[in-house]
């Protein structure tokens, strides 16, 4: 047990002196450039308990029917040129309604050949 004690010590101290002789390495981190500009505010979709459906753009809130989502969100959404974002749409429903509901106005989306379709949640702590 002595001689391992012994060699223990002799490499603490071994590294004990050559530690602070090591360089530390610097890390070449790539380099991005900056967006062209500030994303584009989504246009909102609310589904409510009684699953009314309001759309919310630029301060604006029309209550649409489920067979009109698409083609509402796709009026407000403007022509876009090549290489720019397209305005996202968040939909945002009330948790007690039927999932279906949610997957319809989805769907309606879709039809509508909007891109950028998210959900929107609430972070539990």
């Amino acid at each position: 047990m002595v001689p391992f004690i012994d060699v223990m010590l002799v490499l603490l101290i071994i590294f004990m002196v050559t530690a602070p002789l090591i360089t530390p390495s610097m890390i070449a981190l790539p380099k991005v450039g900056k967006a062209p500009g500030q994303p584009p505010k989504p246009i909102q979709i609310e589904i409510s308990k009684d699953e009314v459906i309001q759309i919310k753009s630029a301060g604006n809130t029309t209550t649409v029917k489920l067979g009109e989502v698409g083609a509402a969100v796709k009026r407000l959404q403007p022509a876009v040129p090549a290489g720019e974002q397209v305005t996202p749409v968040v939909i945002s429903a009330d948790k007690s309604i039927k999932y279906e509901t949610v997957v319809k106005v989805m769907d309606g989306l879709q039809r509508a050949g909007v891109a950028r379709v998210g959900l929107s949640v609430q972070t539990g702590n």
